[in-house]
């Protein structure tokens, strides 16, 4: 990472151009790997909160969601339309995830993708009770404000300006629950960088190669977020893929 935060730069343009086409082969990979992907280790079924990125809605989480359905998890869209990057969202994402918790009587797992990941890190603030981990997917939660090439799109959804320090302030600080930050260096959105969480107790990263678009369906993001999820409760341990699994992911802490 640069030594100022604020030289970080949105990633170049030809990995910009590359994610529709990456992420629909990253969505193929997802169906020829399914019958692996269906067979991997199972949890304890408890409920799951998926969250999408910016401009999109449930549809976009539907590979995610019916991956951890087959591996018999509780799970939950967001069913709040569009995420446009509304803070006001909080408040009712936290009821949302009460009453889930309040019904399956457990501790719900977020997972959030992009700045689904930034309402699933406030939301765990705010309900912390309530929740039994997080993990996001490509979401940048530290470094620059304009190290992405969606700042204009999330300007003309939100109506807010990207830059403003005191949010971001608040966005570093990671939830009092295991957190998870799953990225990709060749992420063509938002700079990998800033998807990047200081190491500590109850804090991981997991590097993939995948597009930011393709992060929800890509087959090797599916195997850690399984793992991470399949963990019993209270036992949380940083991720470590065994065999000829551990190629598909990047060296911790380089």
């Amino acid at each position: 990472m640069p030594a100022n935060e604020e030289d970080l730069r949105p990633p170049a343009w030809p990995l910009l151009l590359l994610e529709p086409a990456r992420a629909v082969a990253e969505l193929a990979a997802y169906y020829l790997a399914w019958p692996l992907l269906r067979s991997l280790p199972r949890g304890d079924g408890h409920p799951v909160l998926i969250l999408p990125g910016l401009g999109a809605g449930d549809l976009s989480t539907r590979p995610l969601r019916r991956f951890l359905r087959a591996l018999g998890y509780w799970v939950h869209a967001w069913r709040l339309g569009r995420n446009t990057g509304d803070p006001g969202l909080i408040d009712p994402l936290a009821r949302r995830l009460r009453g889930i918790g309040r019904h399956h009587g457990r501790k719900v797992s977020l997972i959030g993708w992009s700045l689904g990941g930034l309402y699933a890190r406030e939301v765990a603030k705010a309900a912390a009770g309530e929740v039994r981990q997080v993990i996001t997917l490509g979401t940048p939660f530290t470094g620059s404000q304009r190290a992405s090439n969606a700042v204009n799109v999330y300007e003309a959804l939100s109506g807010r300006a990207a830059e403003n320090p005191e949010l971001l302030a608040r966005l570093r600080i990671p939830p009092p629950v295991p957190t998870t930050s799953i990225y990709s260096r060749s992420d063509g959105i938002v700079a990998w960088q800033c998807s990047v969480e200081r190491s500590g107790l109850r804090t991981e990263n997991i590097e993939v190669h995948s597009s930011h678009l393709g992060l929800g369906c890509a087959p090797a993001a599916l195997y850690a977020i399984a793992d991470r999820v399949a963990q019993p409760e209270g036992a949380w341990q940083p991720f470590a893929p065994r065999g000829p699994l551990r190629v598909l992911y990047g060296t911790p802490g380089r």
